[in-house]
């Protein structure tokens, strides 16, 4: 359910949010009349604060304590109460800029680099996934028919590597009954089209094709294999895909919230041994996102679908190469962060990584 306030209310729990971020204490009334220019009582402050209270945005730890943020306010706090700092992601993005050097340093020294750079001005756990398919550009594709409603798809890499899986194709209707000469025929079209639009390119640019450009009767196949050919990609064609480089641990271990050497143990398994799905989590694709404007996406506190974090906020982006994603970026720390900045700290170097991996000679 949506909630609705006020400006006075919104504003209260604004003020509350970057009390608790700065401090890690339970904020109270007189707090933010001393702190805080919002031109009311410590009163009507706190009536606010209940308020909001029931509404699940602040809670109690203590019920002689002051309150502190939930994860739904915390939601409400970045959805509609604050704006990234330009002047951070400037700030990033010159720092990388002048630091790294990838032609000096090598890809997976600047990823390494980047990464430290992140960590260290967000004061969390920095993540950052190494990328898919820089060097595996395509120089042929073939779907053959072995069997009603089988394909082979081969896959043949600009370093001659040949990679193959085995695809099942939707039947144009419930009724109809395959031909295998004209299935035949339309796969050998259908490849033909894929290779003219693909060659020299990575495979899961497919997700970005204009289907239109193939005849109206072939385009049953454009859905199913826009998210085939991208799923393939995925799995054969980069080795290592889930490695993450990871750095900032003796950063956030500083923070308050991660006292508890049970909940470190979590996280650390987490980043070691279990890096699949944490990589699954933080690279999502985003067709409908805008080519040089990476998406920031922010999970808050139980948002998380991983246990180990559910008391973490991880804030990610995706970067590209030219108009395919090939890695993403992140930054991992408690509910209570700085997200004006992190967010800031993410999109600029999800962008720096972006222009830096587009200017790579596919050759």
């Amino acid at each position: 359910m949506e909630v609705q306030l006020t400006n006075r209310q919104q504003h209260i729990l604004w003020a509350t949010v970057r009390h608790y971020i700065a401090t890690a204490e339970p904020v109270g009334s007189k707090a933010l009349l001393e702190e805080y220019n919002l031109g009311v009582s410590s009163a009507t402050i706190r009536n606010a604060m209940g308020v909001l209270e029931k509404a699940g945005l602040l809670y109690q730890p203590h019920t002689s304590a002051g309150r502190v943020p939930s994860d739904s306010g915390y939601r409400i706090y970045v959805d509609q109460l604050i704006t990234p700092s330009d002047t951070l992601a400037r700030k990033v993005e010159e720092t990388l800029q002048t630091r790294l050097n990838w032609e000096d340093r090598g890809l997976e020294n600047l990823l390494q680099g980047a990464a430290q750079i992140l960590a260290t001005l967000s004061g969390c756990i920095s993540l950052i996934t190494l990328p898919q398919n820089v060097s595996a550009l395509l120089r042929h594709l073939q779907l053959v028919q072995i069997e009603a409603g089988r394909v082979m798809l081969i896959v043949v890499t600009d370093s001659y590597e040949t990679h193959s899986a085995l695809l099942d194709l939707p039947p144009k209707s419930k009724d109809a009954q395959p031909d295998p000469e004209l299935i035949d025929r339309e796969l050998q079209i259908v490849s033909n089209f894929l290779n003219s639009q693909l060659r020299g390119r990575s495979l899961v640019e497919v997700a970005n094709l204009n289907w239109s450009d193939l005849d109206r009767e072939f385009q049953h196949y454009g859905e199913y294999l826009k998210n085939s050919l991208a799923e393939f990609s995925r799995r054969s064609l980069t080795p290592g895909v889930t490695q993450i480089m990871v750095r900032g641990m003796a950063e956030v271990l500083r923070q308050p919230e991660f006292s508890q050497l049970q909940q470190v143990q979590t996280i650390i398994q987490l980043l070691e041994e279990e890096q699949e799905q944490l990589w699954r989590l933080i690279f999502e694709e985003n067709e409908t996102e805008e080519v040089g404007k990476p998406r920031v996406t922010v999970r808050i506190g139980a948002e998380n679908p991983l246990e180990p974090i559910r008391n973490c906020s991880l804030i990610s982006s995706t970067y590209r190469r030219g108009s395919a994603q090939v890695g993403s970026v992140g930054v991992l720390g408690p509910t209570r962060l700085d997200y004006e900045g992190a967010i800031a700290l993410v999109a600029a170097a999800a962008e720096y990584l972006s222009e830096t991996f587009s200017d790579l000679n596919p050759s």
